[in-house]
């Protein structure tokens, strides 16, 4: 019986196999080009250049003004040529802009701080073109008076934050300021003490996340119906309370309160910064408190890990030993105090009598910003300021004389909202269990 022998001619080696004959690991999926961000510089550059410099009228100064509370670090006003500089500005974005097209083509990545810088080029671009010739621009009453409006979104960006990091959709932030606006005016004027709303404040928005939670929590309602319902409930009452009884004796129920500045000693006195961060009341100092604990204990806590794992996949923590939806509900009214106290702003904080709907979509815009800022603290903060900068740099600019229409300079914080909303700010993933009701086994 013949046998068949085994063929011995060499083989080419398989590419698909490593030294030794072994399968070699599977090629790293090419990361894609995103042109988005290079478009968007390019255009803003070229709109810088061209707009603010090329075509701009000549002969005119733009001067920048900037306050100080110490005489002796005084910063003296400073004229520019506003052709001249808007030119060389424009020059710079358009730098910036070949940068971000190079680390695009090449695959790199640029850090946070290239956007910042083209945002504040940019920024200081247009503020040297707007105030051509129209008068000063005062820097610091612009920041200043940008903080100021900042403050109850950046309370309600946190107060989104802890919700929804909890796996809890929180629509009803607008009612939560609203409600701490109201409880804090009616409180300090009626106890003449404005210390007294600032305690009130966070009561009223924790007992508006206490519907919240009772129906997503324990009757597994959806969260958004939950969340707009509760912001006309909070409208209609406290409409209904100021038209019955706070009108009636606005000297009892609803005075002016507010709280007084407090300013660090050293801090305050340095120029253009120290007025602005450290010349505020006690509110401001408690934003700045509530920001930096955030932003450690949700990120290197235990209470934070465990935010985080209900909000992401609560069934595991479940198996833990974590009480998914006892947590939930105290995050919940942790994140509606802190709502609360950025009502209190409104009118304490500002030292205004409560007025109907004076919140004006304030929290839905603490939304976009929280969604802006990718669910952390910090880039909340950054996108809440963003969006207060934007509606007082239409404040000043009316007040200077500046020819800008001032209808589309009021636009511009809602056309910031639509784009953060949308997802134009780049790939954004909220908590995979937001919003979704957990059944304990």
């Amino acid at each position: 019986m013949s046998t068949v022998a085994p063929d011995r001619t060499p083989q080419p080696p398989d590419p698909s196999s490593g030294p030794g004959g072994a399968a070699a690991p599977a090629a790293a999926p090419v990361k894609q080009r995103a042109w988005k961000y290079p478009v968007v510089y390019s255009v803003l550059a070229l709109a810088s250049l061209l707009v603010f410099g090329l075509l701009a009228g000549g002969g005119k100064q733009t001067t920048f003004t900037f306050a100080s509370r110490n005489d002796f670090f005084t910063i003296p006003p400073l004229p520019v040529p506003s052709k001249a500089t808007c030119v060389a500005l424009g020059l710079v974005l358009v730098v910036l802009a070949a940068v971000s097209i190079w680390a695009t083509f090449t695959r790199r990545r640029l850090g946070v701080w290239f956007p910042l810088l083209f945002g504040i080029v940019f920024v200081f671009a247009f503020l040297t073109w707007s105030a051509a010739g129209a008068g000063r621009m005062p820097v610091t009453a612009l920041l200043a008076g940008a903080l100021a409006l900042s403050v109850p979104l950046i309370f309600g960006a946190m107060c989104g934050l802890v919700g929804e990091r909890s796996g809890i959709i929180n629509i009803a932030i607008e009612g939560q300021l609203l409600a701490g606006a109201f409880l804090a005016a009616v409180v300090s004027s009626a106890l003449q003490n404005p210390y007294a709303g600032l305690f009130a404040a966070p009561i009223a928005g924790a007992l508006v996340a206490v519907v919240l939670t009772f129906f997503a929590v324990r009757y597994w309602v959806d969260q958004i119906i939950i969340g707009v319902v509760l912001n006309v409930l909070v409208v209609g009452v406290t409409s209904f309370l100021f038209s019955t009884v706070l009108t009636q004796d606005p000297a009892t129920w609803n005075a002016r309160q507010q709280l007084p500045n407090l300013p660090i000693p050293l801090l305050s006195d340095i120029p253009v910064i120290g007025p602005v961060l450290f010349n505020q009341n006690i509110l401001v100092y408690l934003m700045y408190v509530v920001v930096v604990a955030l932003q450690i204990f949700i990120f290197r806590s235990k209470w934070g890990l465990r935010m985080r794992a209900i909000g992401e996949h609560p069934k595991a923590a479940d198996t833990v030993g974590i009480n998914v939806n006892r947590n939930r509900v105290l995050n919940t009214l942790l994140a509606g105090a802190i709502a609360g106290l950025g009502g209190a702003f409104f009118t304490i904080g500002s030292g205004l009598a409560f007025g109907k709907e004076m919140s004006a979509g304030q929290g839905y815009i603490a939304l976009a910003a929280m969604i802006l800022g990718k669910w952390n603290p910090m880039g909340a903060l950054f996108a809440a300021l963003l969006f207060g900068f934007s509606k007082n740099l239409a404040n000043v600019l009316s007040a200077i004389g500046t020819p800008v229409p001032s209808q589309l300079l009021l636009m511009l914080p809602y056309v910031v909202t639509v784009l953060a909303v949308a997802g134009f700010v780049g790939r954004v993933r909220a908590p995979a269990a937001e919003g979704k009701p957990y059944i304990s086994q």
